[in-house]
This record gives structure tokens, C-alpha cells and sequence, in this order.
């Protein structure tokens, strides 16, 4: 059998692409559930016991799952820098932004800016890192995508000039990027699920202690919903959602795959109107056709 071209070594399948893209896009969807979920939790646990304690929870799941599967609890050595980079981005550095700018009045509208740029941000850091080079249709469709969910949530929150809870989020964006580009580019030899479970496992020995002493040291008034947000954030945000999302970046290319996160403050709107009241006109019918024609032409532009 000859092996396979360059060309084609460059471009996948587009049956593999599409199936990265479903993976991906499962991904989304468990995220798209994060900022309601952590306003929730944090109506009973301090912000900081939320954003470290939410790794505690997904670690503790991460072992049960390497254990059943006999795995090493350490990866190899070699990894280590990746990983390393993957916690500061997704571990420590989203959310604890993210929940900050929560906690200071950002609205769930409003921090979803962060989620319509990050697509941009990823590609940007799959350029640099993981030796992509996306076609100039490409950027002009993730740009455009980028440029309309920010102009449909700015208009959404109603919110003017910048403020420290808008410099939380660029901090948030920051990290995810850098924390999903190194996920991605390591899951093309590792499993994704091994890959988050890995990154949960080595940052236990610093979430676990601030987790404790956050726990006795913070006012906790804990209420069911509070209680379910920090299930969510623990269990879906932080470890299931990765799951797919780090196989779907891994096999339909990373600045691609990536762009189907330009679906996740429609669909974060919609969760923040179903469970908490939020209310939104007929420009979310026109936000969601710009931001899915967009996302189909970034699936159509190959690498």
C-alpha cells in the first residue's frame, strides 16, 4: 500500500473532519452549561472554593477512571510540560477568571463574549503550536464569526466600555486557548479522555490542599441549585466535557474542529433563559444564522 501523500497527510478525510466536528461539537454543549451553572453554585460556595473545587471533583473521577482502566496514575515524563500548560490554562486559569468576572456583575450574556472569541484565539494558538495553517477562507469566516457573537452579545448584555470584570474574561479566553490547543495537540497520541484525567491527576496536589483550606475558611450556605452548579462545573464542565471535545480537536484539526465553539453563547443564552429567566428578541434568531453560516464555512475551508 503507498503511503499517503502529503496533501493528504495535511488534509484528513472529511468523513474524519466531520466526525471531529460532532465530537467537538459534543463538547460545546456540555460547556455551553458552565456560566449558568457556576452563577448557581456560587449562590452558595465562595467564587475561589467554586473555580479550584470544581478540579477536585473531576480529579477525584479522573482516578476512578485510570484505575478501572489500569492505567498509570503518572503520564510519562516527557509530557509533563504539556500538561502542565493544559492545567494552568483549563484548570486554574478559566476558571478561575470566569468565575470572578461572574462574582463582580459580569452577566451570563455578557461573559459569553469570551466564548464568541475564543475560536479565533484557539486557531491563532493552533497556528503557533500545533503547525496548522488554515486557508485564508478560513480566518475571513472565523473572523466574521468572532466579529458577529460579540456584536450579538454586546448588544444582548448592553454593557459599554471595558471594565475589570471584561479583563477577567480576556484572561479566561487566554487560558482556554492555550489550554485547548495543548489538549488537542497531545490528544493526536493520547487518548483525550487520558489526556484531561492526566491533567486532573497532576494538579491534585495543589487543587486538593486550596480546596480544603478554601473549604473551611469561606461562608458556605449551600442550597440544592448550589449544589447542582457545583456538580455540573465538577463533573461535566471539568472532566466529561473534555472527553469529546480533546477527540473532536485531535481528529477534525484543531483551528477547524475548534470553530463549532462559535455555537456556545447561543447556546449558553438559551440554558441562562431556561433556567434562569433570561430574555432575548428576535436578534438571536439573526445572531444564530450569522454564527451557523460562519461555522459551516470554517467546516468547508480545509486545512
Amino acid at each position: 500500500m503507498n503511503p499517503p501523500s502529503a496533501a493528504q497527510a495535511v488534509n484528513p478525510p472529511s468523513a474524519g473532519a466531520r466526525g471531529g466536528t460532532a465530537l467537538a461539537f459534543l463538547g460545546v454543549l456540555a460547556f455551553s452549561g458552565s456560566f449558568p451553572a457556576t452563577v448557581y453554585a456560587m449562590q452558595g460556595f465562595d467564587p475561589w472554593l467554586v473555580a479550584i473545587g470544581r478540579a477536585v471533583i473531576a480529579g477525584a473521577i479522573a482516578l476512578a477512571c485510570l484505575k478501572a482502566a489500569k492505567l498509570p496514575l503518572l503520564p510519562p515524563r516527557r509530557h509533563w510540560p504539556a500538561y502542565a500548560a493544559i492545567s494552568v490554562g483549563v484548570v486554574f486559569g478559566f476558571p478561575v477568571f470566569s468565575g470572578l468576572a461572574l462574582d463582580l456583575g459580569a452577566s451570563t450574556a455578557h461573559s459569553a463574549v469570551v466564548i464568541g472569541l475564543l475560536p479565533a484565539a484557539t486557531a491563532a494558538c493552533a497556528v503557533l503550536r500545533a503547525g496548522e495553517r488554515p486557508r485564508p477562507l478560513f480566518w475571513a469566516a472565523c473572523t466574521a464569526g468572532a466579529v458577529a457573537i460579540t456584536a450579538f452579545t454586546f448588544a444582548q448584555s448592553a454593557q459599554g466600555t471595558p471594565t475589570w470584570p471584561d479583563l477577567l474574561l480576556v484572561g479566561a479566553l487566554l487560558s482556554a486557548a492555550v489550554g485547548y490547543t495543548e489538549g488537542g495537540r497531545l490528544s493526536r497520541e493520547i487518548p483525550g479522555w487520558q489526556v484531561i484525567s492526566y491533567v486532573l491527576v497532576l494538579s491534585l496536589p495543589l487543587t486538593l490542599p486550596a480546596t480544603t483550606v478554601l473549604a473551611l475558611t469561606t461562608p458556605i450556605n449551600p442550597t440544592p441549585a448550589s449544589w447542582a452548579g457545583l456538580a455540573y462545573v465538577g463533573v461535566i464542565s471539568m472532566f466529561l466535557g473534555f472527553v469529546p471535545w480533546y477527540a473532536g480537536l485531535a481528529r477534525g484539526g484543531i483551528a477547524r474542529a475548534g470553530q463549532t465553539q462559535l455555537t456556545q453563547p447561543l447556546l449558553t443564552l438559551l440554558w441562562a433563559w431556561f433556567l434562569m429567566g433570561e430574555r432575548f428578541g428576535p436578534a438571536t434568531v439573526a445572531g444564530a444564522l450569522a454564527v451557523l453560516v460562519c461555522v459551516a464555512i470554517t467546516q468547508r475551508a480545509r486545512t
